[in-house]
């Protein structure tokens, strides 16, 4: 319980008065990573969800200055959770993100690891971990040393008024999940059902992660996830309140109406734009 106190102290909230406001301070993060990335391992790792996130990402991550300034060619990109659907379709997290942002940017084909949209949901969730250890094993992507997990540089998350990120939803049995890295479901309680994901070790063992909660119906579960002790509340109840970076950093971007029932008092690092 401590080490979980501590690591919540260590964390990050900011919160803006408007979506763009948000957008604009998200791409400048996402760029600054991708910076210090490349300079330190020679590329830069990170992995989306879906849904709004991506617009916010669209927003300003395509335009000036980033557009010319950030070192496309240099990322890779993957995703913390799919839906197993066909890429094309409309609730696959690949085509709102390949719409919504690679489209607008140099990312290289190469450099894109969605998931094998041709084969079984379990098939797929094993053909992307095994992807992302051939990937270790040449060092684009690096290991946590307390676990030997992938250490992505940044992932993305957006956070569900349940309380779910990724496709990590409460109280599933996969919130237990400590041996894989990609693992899948075939029950979401949101369509479509069958989905693979992170696993939460592996979200846990990124450098950066960065979850961005917006409205307010997301507003209690936000406060849920971040207060440091709340009596009763089981973490399995709110997966989002299971994101405790072993020795990485976790970031909330969040508007106004998403943090209009936090603590004054929260003993998260905070800054207010």
């Amino acid at each position: 319980m401590a080490a979980s106190s501590e690591a919540r102290k260590k964390s990050e909230l900011r919160v803006f008065e408007s979506l763009d406001e948000l957008a604009t301070d998200l791409a400048e993060y996402i760029a600054q990573l991708s910076e210090t990335s490349v300079k330190e391992r020679g590329c830069f790792t990170i992995a989306f969800s879906g849904g709004s996130l991506i617009s916010l990402i669209g927003r300003k991550l395509c335009e000036a200055p980033y557009n010319k300034t950030v070192d496309w060619t240099k990322w890779y990109v993957f995703w913390a959770d799919e839906r197993a659907v066909a890429k094309n379709h409309g609730d696959s997290n690949y085509k709102q993100t390949k719409d919504g942002f690679l489209s607008k940017v140099s990312v290289l084909n190469s450099h894109v690891y969605s998931i094998n949209d041709n084969v079984t949901v379990e098939d797929a969730a094993g053909e992307y971990e095994f992807a992302i250890r051939q990937l270790v094993k040449i060092r684009i992507i690096g290991v946590c040393e307390s676990n030997d997990c992938p250490k992505f540089d940044l992932i993305l998350l957006g956070m569900g008024p349940d309380g779910h990120v990724a496709s990590l939803f409460p109280h599933h049995p996969v919130l237990d999940q400590k041996e894989e890295w990609v693992t899948y479901i075939t029950n979401s309680p949101q369509p479509p059902p069958e989905r693979i994901t992170f696993t939460l070790p592996v979200i846990n063992s990124a450098s950066n992660v960065a979850v961005v909660a917006t409205g307010e119906d997301k507003a209690v579960s936000v406060h849920l996830a971040i207060a440091d002790a709340i009596d009763g509340l089981d973490a399995v109840s709110l997966p989002a309140r299971m994101l405790l970076p072993a020795d990485g950093k976790l970031v909330w971007f969040l508007d106004k109406p998403a943090a209009s029932v936090l603590d004054a008092g929260s003993n998260f690092s905070q800054h207010a734009e």
